[in-house]
């Protein structure tokens, strides 16, 4: 089983991470200053954090958000169409 959770081209390894630490939900929850519940949902993949969030969540595992977090998606951020310029 891979210790990468997809969520809409975002990977996360928090589960694998806090595991290693032996931290529990309800520990990284506090540390982080969020509900265990919300944890839950991070690891599960069924929501993101708030970028404050995910600092906070590096913090308490000591790594880089790098380290907890990777794109997936190869698709352009800019989906083109007829007769559209890209951003500036």
């Amino acid at each position: 089983m891979s210790s990468w959770l997809y969520l809409d081209g975002v990977n996360n390894r928090i589960r694998v991470l806090r595991a290693e630490r032996s931290l529990s939900q309800a520990e990284l929850a506090r540390k982080t200053g969020v509900s265990r519940q919300t944890i839950s949902s991070i690891e599960a993949g069924r929501s993101e954090p708030s970028l404050s969030v995910a600092f906070e969540i590096s913090e308490a595992l000591g790594v880089s958000i790098e380290d907890i977090f990777s794109r997936t998606s190869t698709k352009p951020p800019w989906q083109p169409t007829p007769g559209s310029a890209p951003p500036r």
